[in-house]
């Protein structure tokens, strides 16, 4: 069976080789039909610590590593946009 991957935001780095991932997803609802975001957070495992705050990367199901990270950051792109413009 293929592993899962999921992309999302790094939204904290403050563990030694973790980071927390949040993924959305979009489902629609079942009776109103309104389209509804939905966010879960993963623990992922960053063996150099080299991710940070606010970067999109991808994530890859695998054995568990501790009680909460059963994922491993495959790799990582640019920064999320985050909406707020910065003008100083």
């Amino acid at each position: 069976m293929p592993k899962r991957v999921l992309t999302g935001v790094i939204v904290s780095d403050k563990g030694d080789k973790t980071v927390v991932v949040n993924v959305e997803r979009k489902v629609k609802h079942p009776l109103y039909g309104k389209i509804i975001r939905r966010t879960k957070k993963y623990h992922a495992h960053d063996e150099g610590n080299v991710f940070k705050l606010g970067q999109i990367v991808r994530i890859e199901e695998c054995k568990p590593l501790s009680k909460l990270k059963t994922w491993i950051v495959i790799d990582g792109s640019g920064v999320a946009d985050t909406g707020v413009e910065d003008n100083a």
